[in-house]
């Protein structure tokens, strides 16, 4: 007798297995050019503005604030409007398709900032502004449209992989997508950091027209299924101020969901500071900026190899489980890490470890969400982290400026102080995991809502 076909559903959608990987590539496809993108702009836009002589206090203001401060505004309202989307196309595909541009046009611009730039202070004249200030003014502009887009974006993107990809399959689903970050990681550190303070014009002219191929095709090819009707009556609409009411009722009401947003936001603020002045303290140890990037690579390829069984490790024993053993690793490499840096082979060996562990804890963790949210609102759930998340990295981005500042930027103090923010997402994390026992566990865990 022939073998039965396995069959795999999420909600109204069937897939055979054939099916499920033609979803899935399609899908990396899409994440492809959005990793790409997230790896890349960061250290070259980073690098440019920074060549434009600003301190490390407007540093964070500009590359990190900022961005934040327009996240806790955009991201729970597309999130809050798409969950309650019902479209032709589905409730996430539309928004994604109205969204890319700006991410387009903001790296297109990028691309051509300090010709702008340049361009601007002739045309207000040379003895009002400085060639430096026209250039971060020109690059204000089209950070801010780039940040626009890919802030909504980013709130949509993870939420269609969870309304499409069935749920036996996310833990590994998310890891391979997990994998393919690294892998742009890995392609971006080896093969284009070096050239990030020289050709600045070709890497983002490159990642703005690669990202529009990528999502539109994402787009056009990934079918949303049928999804139940929304929380209000067909014709209706929210009122604002209803509508902020609910979000905020359903999403922080509930002590549980508190603590489940502190465990992530508190964990992942504890590589805030290495992530952003990391760079720069290499530098001063005399390590060029094509060397960090190789090195950065040997450790993405690292992760990447270790992406999937980590994956597997949390389907089987919980993101949360997994996440705790992680964060205490963390904290033990940043306690130690900002004292023995002396010399650019400890700086490799201390941070090549820290990031091995770091990106160990994104990968177990990256399900955390899908596995704790209630389903029907996880955009509106995970916008609501994300959104906590911002808050924090506005107000601790200048925050780590200004204390660098004061320590004549000896950059050493990033890892103690990432220490302490890990201390306190391991506390909120076992909070979070004995709640998540007292409403079911692995046996019968349903997520709570508050009616």
């Amino acid at each position: 007798m022939p073998t039965e076909k396995k069959i795999w559903t999420k909600g109204s959608l069937t897939y055979t297995t054939g099916g499920v990987i033609v979803l899935f590539c399609w899908l990396l496809w899409g994440d492809f050019a959005w990793g790409l993108k997230e790896r890349a702009v960061g250290f070259v836009a980073g690098l440019m503005v920074k060549s434009f002589g600003i301190s490390n206090f407007w540093y964070g203001v500009m590359m990190t604030s900022y961005p934040c401060f327009t996240n806790i505004f955009l991201m729970p309202v597309i999130s809050f409007w798409s969950d309650r989307h019902r479209g032709r196309l589905g409730r996430r595909i539309p928004f994604l398709l109205v969204t890319t541009p700006f991410v387009v046009v903001g790296l297109l611009g990028l691309a051509v900032t300090p010709v702008l730039g340049a361009k601007l202070h002739q045309i207000i004249g040379t003895d009002l502004v400085s060639l430096n200030l026209a250039r971060l003014i020109v690059f204000a502009v089209f950070w801010g449209l780039l940040d626009f887009g890919t802030t909504l974006t980013n709130a949509l993107f993870v939420a269609l992989a969870n309304d499409v990809v069935p749920t036996a399959l996310i833990g590994r689903f998310l890891s391979m997508f997990r994998m393919m970050s690294l892998f742009c990681a890995v392609l971006f550190n080896y093969c284009i950091l070096g050239y990030a303070e020289t050709h600045s014009f070709l890497i983002f002219s490159g990642l703005g027209i690669f990202y529009g191929i990528g999502l539109y095709s994402l787009c056009l090819k990934v079918k949303e299924g049928e999804y139940p009707p929304p929380d209000i009556a067909a014709g209706q609409r929210y009122h604002f101020l209803d509508a902020v009411r609910t979000y905020f009722r359903e999403c922080f009401a509930l002590p549980y969901y508190r603590w489940m947003i502190l465990g992530h936001v508190f964990s992942v603020q504890s590589v805030l500071a290495v992530n952003m002045y990391v760079i720069f303290f290499a530098k001063d140890l005399g390590m060029s900026t094509d060397d960090f990037g190789k090195m950065m690579a040997v450790v993405f390829m690292l992760s990447f190899c270790l992406s999937f069984l980590w994956g597997w490790l949390a389907d089987k024993f919980h993101p949360v489980r997994c996440g705790m053993v992680c964060i205490l690793l963390l904290i033990a490499v940043q306690a130690v890490g900002g004292f023995l840096i002396d010399s650019i082979t400890t700086f490799m060996a201390i941070f090549m470890l820290h990031e091995c562990t770091i990106m160990s804890f994104n990968t177990l963790m990256a399900s955390y969400p899908q596995r704790l949210f209630p389903r029907a609102y996880f955009a509106q759930f995970n916008s609501a982290m994300m959104m906590v998340q911002s808050i924090s990295t506005v107000l601790l981005a200048p925050l780590f400026g200004w204390i660098l500042d004061m320590l004549n930027s000896q950059y050493r103090f990033i890892f103690p102080i990432g220490c302490v923010l890990g201390i306190c997402g391991f506390i909120c994390l076992v909070q979070t995991y004995r709640y998540y026992q007292y409403y079911g566990g692995d046996s019968g865990y349903r997520p709570p809502m508050k009616q």
